[in-house]
């Protein structure tokens, strides 16, 4: 690991950690928040940790960050919210703008921007308190994927196996969310492709497949236990590894995503086609967590990452 020298430290100025916040993934932005923290100190960096679900705005003004790094996860955190004060508040934050926020928290606009662009994903349905589920689920097929479209870290996602569970599965997802969306269940593969850069110059990172538990890449397995397997690289062919990177800094740019970013795939079983789910605008950052895991594949270290996402904070909006 290069450690940064004093002159390159101090060029960052006074920088901010955001972590915490008021969505339902606050315990797990704390995790990858206080990784964050811990590792630009220990880069020499003037870093401080702040809490928006406990602190004002005013408190974040006043505390004069001339940066700040993003460590929030969900609703007003990864929604283009916080991007939006921040804009106002003249601090360059890391991590995709207002719009690309809240387009990728949106998995409903997601989908459709990337169909619009010829990019594979599921098929699904929206879904209302009038919607008819049995006339859906007949349309996409059983089983089928049901999930509220603003939340993350795969809150509210049932797998309905039978028509008996559809209206469990919608109540659990319309309790957290104003819509619901249901989608076809594509049984293959579970892969993720971590993207850095911006634009034309947005590069993947080595792919990570994902082996849980019964396949149940759930809130539990995803952070507190050491059952999920993680292979990076993934036995894929090179053909298919360049096709799914390909697709994900595809999906990344239709999104209009910069800075940094991660995309998850699924690879059917029964023709080996990729399928992309969604877009996360600030991942995480845990021990656990998937674009640190596929930088160090590149050789960069947990605290290099950091050093690099932190570089390209900038603010979007022009004045």
């Amino acid at each position: 690991m290069t450690k940064l020298t004093a002159q390159e430290a101090q060029a960052f100025g006074k920088v901010g950690v955001l972590m915490g916040g008021l969505s339902a993934e606050r315990d797990v932005s704390i995790m990858s928040g206080t990784g964050v923290l811990a590792a630009l100190q220990s880069q020499g960096v003037d870093a401080h940790a702040f809490d928006p679900g406990q602190r004002s705005l005013a408190e974040l003004a006043a505390e004069k960050f001339d940066r700040v790094f993003i460590a929030l996860h969900g609703r007003y955190g990864e929604d283009g919210s916080i991007q939006g004060a921040l804009e106002l508040l003249g601090i360059p934050y890391t991590g995709s703008g207002v719009m690309a926020s809240s387009v990728g928290m949106d998995k409903i606009t997601t989908k459709i921007l990337w169909l619009r662009e010829n990019l594979p994903t599921p098929e699904y349905a929206v879904l209302g308190a009038d919607s008819d589920l049995d006339a859906e689920a007949a349309r996409l097929g059983l089983p089928l994927i049901m999930k509220p479209p603003h939340e993350g870290s795969t809150i509210g996602i049932t797998k309905v196996s039978d028509k008996a569970g559809l209206k469990a599965a919608y109540d659990a997802a319309a309790a957290l969310d104003d819509c619901v969306l249901a989608e076809e269940f594509v049984e293959g593969r579970e892969f993720t492709v971590a993207v850095l850069g911006t634009g034309k110059d947005a590069r993947a990172l080595p792919i990570v497949e994902i082996v849980a538990p019964q396949g149940n890449y759930d809130y539990q397995n995803k952070y507190f236990t050491d059952d999920t397997k993680y292979f990076c690289p993934p036995q894929l062919d090179q053909a298919m590894q360049d096709e799914m990177q390909r697709l994900a800094v595809a999906a990344y740019r239709a999104v209009g995503c910069e800075g940094w970013g991660r995309v998850d795939v699924l690879l059917r079983a029964k023709d080996h086609k990729p399928f992309l789910l969604e877009v996360n605008t600030s991942p995480g950052m845990t021990s656990h967590s998937l674009v640190p895991m596929a930088a160090c594949a590149t050789g960069v270290s947990y605290e290099e990452l950091c050093v690099e996402i932190l570089r390209t904070a900038r603010l979007k909006l022009k004045k």
